[in-house]
């Protein structure tokens, strides 16, 4: 079937740029009301809203007219919005849903409030930005709906004047997107299907199972027989398992088939999830692991890992970690982001110009090599960009690894979870690509349950794959 539509709105090129600082010793405000002193440059930071989806909000540079704009301008994503054909459906009928707005604001040394998307007593509404976006025209090409400069006030202006500007690029771009979803939970091993509007159609198998023992990532890289073993039967495993019952959730794994019958990938759970010392709850110190593999030959290939724990605290959410391996060598993709195990939530992976964005789910993520998770720029890198390129590629990636590559969505514990996946055309040119992505949504919605309180017992499916000895 044909992929689905989807459109992506992309915000960056920010910069904030005020009057030539006056030589006047006195530190005079500007009709803007801004101290424009060159000893007090002034803090500023934009606040992205568009229709229903969270508030993204990042520090943006500041430039004066005297300076050369193309030493502080940054050529970097500052917000990224996914749409549905449904959403933009919608949008269609109600055309002030379309408008995007850009509000920009200055503060003190004290940032506290804005990081937390709240206003602070130092912080003030510098102007705001709108520009009405053609939803319809960006399912089949690119529209840049602005690029340039324009005065705070709304109005575009020729000539320099005394108030602040605000430069600023929007993009509109087709995003055709395969979408796959579950008939049932991992753990009951259920059909997957591809979706394409209100028409389903079969296109992977999923076997649940349980291995005798999780002898870690060596053995099971170095393992010639994995693909056979899928095959067998899991009895013998599971009375070993209750012969010597320990407390810990291990040996899970979930194998994805074709229409054939033929194995195309596998998520394997190769570190046991196990307490921590003292506690009943897997801890980031000693996370659980699963490894994604695509067939090769006579035995499996890995293609990436994913590491899980429960947050500490009173978070009751999923924290992950996820890496890609290229050539056998494993590139850390920072995940940084985390999942309500109460509510579930989306794992997405989505690398536009060396940031990274989540469609419905605001998140924060630390630095790394690849974000994973984060609603918006963690910071700003100098450079020459010019129009509305954005630093659109990351340096060590090729160009097909470019924008959105995946998203996960999973529900809660204790409720059923049905997984969908979205996977970026681009990232899909056979059967085992989009059998990767499945399996790897598998790993994240089996890891809510392997991360459940050892204290709580594990969902009945579970308890009777696996039979594993947990209070």
């Amino acid at each position: 079937m044909d992929p689905c539509s989807f459109v992506r709105i992309i915000v960056g090129n920010l910069a904030v740029r005020f009057p030539a600082p006056s030589s006047s010793t006195s530190s005079e405000p500007s009709v803007s009301g801004i101290n424009t002193s060159s000893a007090s440059a002034p803090n500023c930071y934009c606040k992205i809203k568009f229709k229903s989806f969270p508030r993204q909000i990042v520090t943006v540079p500041v430039i004066f007219r005297t300076e050369s704009e193309s030493e502080t301008r940054c050529s970097t994503v500052a917000a990224c919005f996914s749409l549905s054909k449904a959403q933009i459906e919608a949008s269609l009928k109600k055309p002030k849903l379309s408008v995007l707005s850009v509000e920009t604001y200055s503060r003190g040394n004290d940032v506290t409030g804005a990081s937390c998307g709240l206003a602070s007593a130092s912080e003030k509404l510098l102007g705001r930005f709108e520009v009405s976006l053609d939803l319809k025209a960006a399912e089949t090409k690119t529209c840049l709906a602005h690029n340039g400069w324009v005065a705070l006030s709304g109005k575009r202006r020729n000539k320099p004047g005394s108030d602040p500007e605000l430069h600023v690029s929007v993009r509109v771009e087709p995003d055709p997107r395969f979408v796959f979803q579950f008939d049932g939970e991992p753990e009951c091993s259920p059909q997957v299907f591809q979706v394409q509007g209100n028409t389903k159609q079969a296109v992977f198998t999923c076997k649940f199972g349980a291995r005798n023992s999780s002898s870690g990532d060596r053995n099971l890289l170095h393992s010639s027989s994995m693909m056979s073993e899928t095959r067998s039967s899991c009895i013998s495993s599971m009375k070993s398992e209750k012969e010597q019952p320990s407390k810990e959730r291990k040996g899970w794994s979930v194998t994805v088939h074709d229409l054939s019958g033929s194995p195309v990938a596998m998520a394997s759970m190769v570190t046991p999830f196990v307490p921590s010392p003292g506690s009943n709850r897997v801890t980031r110190s000693s996370p659980g692991a699963w490894l994604i593999l695509r067939p090769d030959g006579c035995t499996w290939k890995p293609w990436g890992r994913l590491e899980a724990w429960r947050e500490a605290g009173y978070s009751d959410s999923l924290g992950y970690r996820f890496e890609l391996f290229q050539d056998g060598i494993a590139t850390e993709v920072s995940a940084s982001s985390s999942i309500s195990l109460k509510n579930g939530g989306s794992f997405v992976i989505d690398v536009t110009g060396g940031t990274t964005t989540v469609g419905s789910t605001p998140t924060t993520s630390p630095q790394g090599s690849l974000d994973l998770g984060s609603g918006s720029s963690s910071g700003s890198r100098p450079g020459s960009g010019s129009g509305s390129d954005f630093g659109y590629l990351l340096p060590q990636h090729p160009a097909q690894s470019r924008g959105f590559v995946m998203s996960a969505s999973v529900e809660g514990v204790g409720k059923q979870s049905k997984p969908e996946v979205e996977v970026g055309v681009t990232h899909v040119t056979c059967t085992e690509d989009a059998a990767a992505h499945v399996a790897l949504a598998a790993a994240v919605d089996l890891s809510l349950d392997a991360c459940r309180l050892f204290s709580q017992k594990l969902r009945k499916e579970l308890r009777q794959q696996s039979q594993l000895g947990v209070v």
